[in-house]
């Protein structure tokens, strides 16, 4: 189609390497070539005819998701949308209602979670971003509605993710449809499982792929009239026969056979080596791929059988199967003796024959023969013809395909018999994976049989799209009777028909031996030279070329003849049917005998493909299709690379393309009544104003315009191709004659700007000189002033420095004077000072030298005395001298002197170091010792004087003992001797005691040091013994609370609950012993002991069980009417709560060790809750039941489970104290020491709170849910509102909150009053208005997520006002009672405040990370950004340097994370504990409580009610 171009238009351009390019018009010339620019830089000059438009504002946006959404439908727009989205992660895109899904080759998780499922269940189609779980829950919904299976056609190259989105789609149905998993497994897992199986045994390397799909698979998941999933089967069509005997180089056979080759000791065992050594393999030379251990695959093969249920002999049979395919291969023939018949050519060729023939357990020769000849029955007999070594070989491959064909479709039924099918299923919805269209350079049989079944598909595709088209018309009621669309049903006539068409003529030419290729090349031209979609390659006598829906293809029919004949030999089936191999022989059931004339069915491979697929196409039109189409972005498998050549190849492949040329046949461009007015409303301006009709105004401005041949529907306008180009191009023409407007007035303003800015210049500059003279005469002045007071100051400053000069002169005279004489008293006083000093010392040493002098004066005299003594014993020795023994006791005598003084000297010396406190009373001791001795020296004269007289006598007699004088001499030489001896012993003796002086100061030392020592360790072992004493009480308390732990774990694992319950309801009776009460039932008796004690003592065994009985039924009774009556509030107290816990209280219940009473309470709280209105019924059994449970928390102390070690349980034992005791104020604050059952049910109360809690918010939370479904979008307004609305992006419209916002407010305040009616705590009102906001905040944000219609300027601007009247609401309640709600609002509030923002591309990303959007993440900031668009201004998303940085930090996070969703989580946890409780209710006193009239009519109660001291006793406890 010819375009109106001019300059500045955007185009695409086509372009060999990147199929089409954008581009800007330069010039258009008369020649109808326009010059253009592309984006690469280059110009180059097109024909107009080649071009297409593009729409300015793509650049802008992030693409649409639904391709009929575009402004310009075409080749190059749909190609150039789906690589903007999938740069940004967003691999799904509708055409309509078919789903085109891109391969990411990454993790996406966060598309595929149970949350994601959960949003798409139930919603509609279109409604959310496309997904392929919407494609799914279309198909299940109209399954459901329609009451009509479905069927869901997945289709794509290889590579492109067909399995994995077939996975997906099962998962869905698997998460709507709800069966229960068999074996722990579920439908969709026990298809996947397998899935390693089919893909051994059906898959194979092509030219394009490794892993190829070789046949159709159909997945029906199977459903009952409920919905509900209850079976799954596997079809599979279309299966490639002819590759298991024949492949092209670089291709391979299906896998399995190489799988077996390198299974190691299996392979051995069926004789099998290198793949290069047998026949059907070594046709190519890839034996390996890349990446792939075909060992491993084995290995994995091999768990698929076992998780498939296939037994090990089975398995067996299996590879013995394919191993003898693999042998059969290697027979080789050669011409035998007689004319055209055949033998085994050589005896390699014998021995892979005769291993076929064991590995299918047959007679060899039986199986040579069924090679070689064939048999004819004839009325004569049988008649045995011999075949030559082509037949032969013909025959071999005819039987290697035949057993490989049955022994696939066992394992499809072995699967299906795994996978359990229900033949009674009412629907079902099947799942297609299949083969795409192929293209190669060397095109064979497979390739058209290819063809031919995606053609089959395409023509029920078109036909489904035709019918979309239809409807979509229908429903808006406009005109399309004369509409045509193209069909390829000559094409199909040209491959199928009968009897001359290109199925038939290749049957035709199989059927004759003689027949060729060329022959067959030469009858198809012949039949069809004038066709049209038959062409004749130039260069080839025997190809020809079809044109397909996708393009041409030329096929090489060299090959064609062989791989279509497929003949059904009867003697191949007979022998393998008497297989000795059971496996073998099922494979081949027996037939029933025909009288045939020949041996030989004749059946071909396209003949047999045609029934498939028809029977294939049978079933489709029995169901409603939905298109899944597949893409594989780049050959690479690589992220975020889009090859653009490809994708165009597999768009035109895949019937996109073809859907994009019907739709172009009608009326491609759809717009909305208010978009179209948006868009094009100023085209028409004066009638904007007039009518409020859209349909109206849209058909004033068509024809103001002078199009024509458009359709206005009932909610949308038709046009046809190119009309919306004449639009855009009128559209600019008023935009750039507004635009030259603007800039006109803009300029007028800006020089008007300039003069008013000129002339307060000048008024500024004259002002301003002024002010300069007034400020110079100013300053004179000033200066003149400054003189005279410079002048007045200096005067001061200098008389001021003279009066200071004078007065430091006289303070330095008065100074120095003052110091003068304190300096001559200084040394009066000091001269006064020595002299004392110096008489003191002259004192000092004259008392010293006459203590000296008296000193020396007593030794002499000693040494005098002392020599006196000697003398007179020298004397006595001479008168002795005479005589020996004279001698010698005078001798010893001197010994004994001489040891009388030692002694002496020791005392003396001993004395002398006694200390300096000793001093005095020596002095003394000496003076009288003096005294003595003095006394003795005059005793010491007069024995000198007799002495004398006596030496006169002695004299003589010394003469007469001259001669014994030598030896006195030598006597007294050693007396000499001994004294030198004793003063050495003296000397000796002054070192020793000098030492022991020093030993005994350290012993002094020593003593000190040890009494500190001491103290301090009797200090230690005082505080040991008080440790001791400490530990030894602990110990005590320890054992003793193991022995009660100890019998509390042995009651509970006797008695669990329920058995408690059971033992009580049958006894009537408690358990309860209080050691007080002298071993008597204290529930029992619940009237006061003393009145009650008497009678029961008096009773009888019997009567006093029944009394029991009778009154546990009162009690029960009065709880039941409690819990079942709403008692109300007094004084906004829970009054059943108090008279609950005052029975409770009143009947010793917690003491108990066993009893009933508290399941009673906790049934009848639970029976309450479901019945009755839940809106109150909930609220006020929250209020009661807390209350209750904090009434537990703070009366009740726990009897302190121990987990003590097994170490300590040795530990004697203490016997178990009394069960029920009142704490005094020093141990336990007046609370109640409960046992388990009183433990048990404070437990139970605390879940039964949080479930009630749980109840009240996921109720709010459902009645919440849809009116938030109805403010995430803004409603349309009325049009003439929105003709008469400013434009101007400056000035935000003041939007007042619609009636869906109103609705949650009402709701908001209904919440807070039936709370408030029911007295609920404020904790519990806060914890719910917070969780609330949470849930709103979620809600509105995953839903501006999912949703690209709501990341819009207006609906940013709606939900904004919307969340300021919640922010209202907030205020006007008490912060009591919405606590953090503002601060949940975070995420919803400050993605709505990106979305207003007028200039998000001047934003950084730093600044919309930590200035706008701070608490969101990196992948909900990219999420926003990519999907933002503006609906009312025009404005721009961020640039796309921040969408690239982004980009970046989104992969690198995907890298490091385990959850990539960018959806909040719904938090379903109960924020608060039994603690929290207690902490933030005030306290409760229930004897304050007045009981209600009835309790008074129960004589168990009677005492609440009349005995005033028990309200006080229990006030007291409380």
């Amino acid at each position: 189609m010819e375009l109106n171009l001019r300059k500045g238009d955007k185009v695409w351009v086509e372009d060999k390497d990147l199929a089409w390019i954008p581009g800007d018009v330069l010039d258009s010339s008369s020649d109808k070539k326009v010059h253009v620019e592309t984006s690469t830089g280059k110009k180059v000059s097109v024909s107009s005819e080649k071009l297409f438009r593009r729409d300015p504002d793509d650049e802008e946006h992030n693409g649409v998701d639904d391709m009929t959404k575009l402004t310009y439908l075409h080749e190059p727009g749909v190609l150039y949308n789906l690589q903007r989205r999938y740069s940004l992660n967003d691999i799904y895109t509708y055409t309509g209602s078919i789903l085109i899904a891109v391969n990411p080759f990454k993790k996406l998780p966060h598309l595929y979670d149970a949350y994601m499922m959960e949003q798409y269940k139930g919603a509609p189609f279109g409604e959310l971003s496309p997904h392929v779980f919407a494609v799914s829950e279309v198909a299940y919904r109209a399954m459901i509605d329609d009451s009509r299976s479905q069927s869901i056609l997945v289709s794509g190259e290889s590579g492109a993710g067909k399995t994995e989105t077939t996975k997906l789609i099962m998962q869905y149905l698997t998460f709507v449809g709800g069966r229960a998993a068999v074996d722990d497994r579920s439908v969709e897992q026990q298809v996947l499982e397998s899935n390693p199986l089919l893909e051994a045994f059906g898959n194979a390397k092509t030219v394009r792929n490794d892993n190829s799909s070789r046949f159709g698979k159909f997945v029906e998941i199977q459903f009952d009239a409920n919905g509900r999933i209850s079976g799954a089967a596997i079809r599979t069509y279309l299966l490639e026969r002819s590759r298991v005997v024949r492949i092209t180089d670089p291709e391979r056979n299906y896998h399995c056979f190489y799988q077996l080759c390198a299974s190691g000791n299996d392979a051995d065992k069926y004789k099998l080596s290198n793949p290069r050594q047998f026949h059907y393999l070594n046709q190519s030379k890839t034996y390996e791929l890349e990446g792939v251990s075909n060992a491993q695959e084995y290995k994995n093969t091999r768990r698929a059988m076992d998780i498939v249920g296939i037994s090990h002999d089975e398995q067996d049979g299996i590879f013995r199967t394919l191993a003898a395919i693999l042998h059969l291969g290697n027979v080789e023939f050669s011409p035998g003796k007689e004319h055209d018949s055949s033998v085994v050519k050589d005896q390699e060729s014998r021995i892979h024959l005769e291993m076929a023939a064991d590995l299918f357990k047959c007679d060899p020769n039986l199986l040579l023969a069924s090679l070689c000849t064939r048999s004819i029955l004839t009325r004569e007999g049988p008649i045995i013809k011999a075949l030559d070594c082509n037949a032969a070989v013909t025959s071999r491959d005819a039987l290697a395909k035949t057993v490989y064909a049955r022994l696939f479709d066992w394992l499809v039924d072995k699967i299906n018999r795994s996978v359990g099918q229900d033949p009674n299923s009412r629907f079902k919805i099947g799942v297609l994976d299949i083969y795409g269209f192929e293209c190669f350079k060397s095109n064979s049989f497979e390739q058209f049989c290819i063809n031919f079944a995606n053609e089959k598909l395409q023509q029920h595709f078109n036909e489904h799209v035709f019918k979309m088209e239809q409807d979509e018309y229908r429903k808006e009621e406009i005109n399309w009777s004369y509409i045509e669309f193209v069909d390829n049903q000559d094409v199909l006539d040209l491959i199928e028909k009968k009897p001359i068409g290109v199925i038939a003529l290749l049957d035709e030419a199989c059927m004759f031996p003689r027949s060729t290729h060329e022959s067959f090349s030469m009858k198809l031209f012949h039949n069809f030279k004038t066709h049209p979609r038959l062409e004749k390659p130039k260069f080839s006598e025997t190809d020809f070329t079809l044109s397909h829906y996708a393009g041409k293809v030329t096929y090489q029919t060299e090959t064609f003849l062989d791989k279509n004949r497929d003949y059904a030999i009867v003697e191949h089936c007979n022998l393998l049917s008497s297989s000795k191999c059971p496996f073998v022989a099922g494979l081949f059931p027996s037939a029933p005998e025909e009288s045939t004339r020949s041996s030989y069915k004749f059946s071909s491979v396209s003949s047999r493909f045609k029934q498939q697929l028809q029977a294939l196409m049978e079933t489709l039109n029995e169901t409603e299709p939905h298109y899944v189409r597949c893409v594989k972005p780049n050959s690479l498998n690589r992220p975020q690379k889009f090859e653009n050549p490809s994708v165009l190849h597999q768009l035109r492949c895949g019937g996109v393309l073809e859907a994009v040329r019907i739709s172009l046949a009608g009326y491609p461009t759809r717009r909305n009544y208010p978009d179209f007015l948006d868009r094009f409303g100023l085209l028409a301006p004066e009638f904007m104003d007039e009518s409020n009709d859209e349909q109206a105004l849209t058909e004033k401005i068509l024809r103001k315009v002078g199009l024509g041949n458009y359709q206005l529907g009932r909610t949308k306008v038709f046009l046809r191709a190119g009309q919306i180009g004449i639009l855009d191009s009128r559209r600019a023409e008023v935009l750039d004659a507004s635009a030259r407007l603007i800039q006109r007035r803009l300029r007028t303003f800006v020089t008007h700007q300039n003069f008013i800015s000129a002339r307060a210049s000048a008024i500024s500059i004259q002002a301003y000189c002024r002010g300069c003279l007034s400020r110079n005469a100013y300053a004179t002045r000033r200066n003149a002033a400054a003189a005279v007071l410079v002048q007045k100051h200096a005067r001061r400053w200098l008389s001021r420095c003279a009066f200071v000069k004078f007065v430091s002169s006289a303070l330095v005279i008065q100074s120095y004077i003052r110091a003068d004489s304190a300096r001559l008293k200084f040394a009066h006083q000091k001269q006064h000072r020595a002299a004392s000093v110096i008489q003191a010392r002259w004192r000092m040493h004259k008392f010293r030298s006459a203590f000296r002098h008296r000193q020396s004066s007593i030794i002499a005299i000693q040494c005098c005395w002392r020599r006196k003594l000697a003398k007179r014993e020298f004397r006595k020795l001479k008168q002795a001298a005479n005589e020996t023994g004279a001698l010698r006791l005078a001798k010893t005598k001197l010994e004994k002197r001489l040891e009388d003084l030692e002694w002496r000297l020791q005392l003396e010396k001993r004395l002398r170091t006694s200390g300096e406190e000793a001093k005095s009373g020596e002095v003394s001791k000496l003076q009288k010792t003096l005294e003595s001795f003095s006394l003795k020296l005059d005793a010491a004269k007069l024995a000198t004087i007799n002495e004398c007289n006596k030496n006169a006598v002695l004299q003589k007699q010394l003469d007469i003992s001259i001669k014994e004088k030598a030896a006195l001499v030598k006597e007294l030489n050693g007396m000499v001797e001994l004294e030198k001896e004793n003063t050495s012993l003296k000397n000796s003796m002054n070192s020793l005691e000098k030492k022991n002086l020093a030993l005994e100061k350290e012993l002094l030392n020593a003593k000190t040091d040890f009494s500190n020592t001491l103290q301090k360790l009797k200090e230690a072992e005082k505080r040991c013994s008080e440790l001791q004493t400490n530990v030894q009480s602990l110990e005590e308390k320890l054992s003793r609370l193991e022995n009660e732990n100890h019998v509390l774990r042995q009651n509970t694992l006797s008695l669990s609950p329920k058995r408690i319950g059971q033992r009580l309801g049958e006894k009537h009776s408690s358990a309860i012993v209080p050691a007080q009460n002298d071993k008597r039932s204290v529930f029992a008796t619940p009237t006061p002991s003393k009145h009650i004690m008497p009678i029961s003592h008096s009773l009888s065994e019997p009567r006093r069980s029944k009394f029991t009985a009778e009154r546990n039924l009162e009690n029960y009774e009065l709880l039941s009417r409690c819990i079942k009556e709403n008692l109300g509030f007094n004084d906004d107290k829970p009054l059943a709560a108090c008279v609950i816990y005052k029975c409770l209280l009143h009947w010793h219940a917690f003491e108990s060790e066993s009893t009933a009473i508290f399941n009673i309470i906790i049934e009848g709280i639970n029976e309450a809750l479901k019945g009755g209105d839940e809106n109150s019924v909930l609220p006020y059994w929250l209020s009661n039941s807390s209350a209750l449970l904090c009434l537990l928390q703070r009366n009740l102390r726990s009897n302190s489970f121990l987990n003590a070690s097994a170490q300590r349980s040795g530990r004697a034992a203490y016997g178990v104290k009394t069960p029920f005791k009142l704490h005094g104020p020093d141990d336990g604050a007046g609370q109640i020491e409960a046992r388990y059952p009183a433990i048990l049910f404070k437990q139970q109360l605390t879940a039964c709170v949080e479930k009630i809690y749980g109840l009240i918010r996921d109720n709010l939370k459902k009645e919440l849910s849809p009116l938030l479904g109805l403010c995430i979008q803004a409603p349309k307004a009325s049009r003439g509102a929105a003709g008469k609305s400013s434009r101007s992006p400056g000035v935000a419209p003041q939007q007042s909150p619609s009636s869906q916002w109103e609705n949650i407010l009402k709701f908001l305040d209904s919440l807070m009053s039936r709370l408030r009616q029911n007295h609920v705590p404020s904790f519990f009102i806060r914890k719910l208005v917070t969780q609330v906001f949470s849930f709103i905040n979620l809600s509105l944000f995953n839903s501006l997520l999912l949703r690209r219609e709501c990341c819009t300027f207006s609906n940013g601007e709606y939900v904004k006002s919307g969340i300021a009247e919640l922010e209202k609401w907030i205020a006007s309640v008490k912060e009591e009672f919405s606590g953090t709600s503002w601060h949940e609002l975070n995420y919803i509030r400050q993605a709505v405040g990106f979305l207003v923002i007028h200039q998000k591309r001047k934003k950084s990303l730093e600044e919309i990370r930590q200035d706008l959007c701070p608490a969101l993440t990196i992948r909900q900031i990219y999420r926003i950004s990519t999907m933002y668009w503006d609906d009312k201004y025009g404005t721009q998303s961020v640039s796309s340097e921040v969408v690239s940085q982004m980009r970046v930090l989104v992969d690198k996070d995907s890298q490091k994370l385990t959850s990539n969703s960018f959806l909040l989580d719904d938090d379903m946890s109960i924020p608060f504990s039994a603690e929290d409780i207690d902490k933030a209710i005030p306290v409760l006193d229930p004897s304050e409580i007045e009981p209600p009239k009835f309790v008074s009519e129960y004589t168990c109660a009677q005492s609440l009610v009349k005995n005033p001291s028990k309200a006080s006793a229990s006030k007291q406890i409380i």
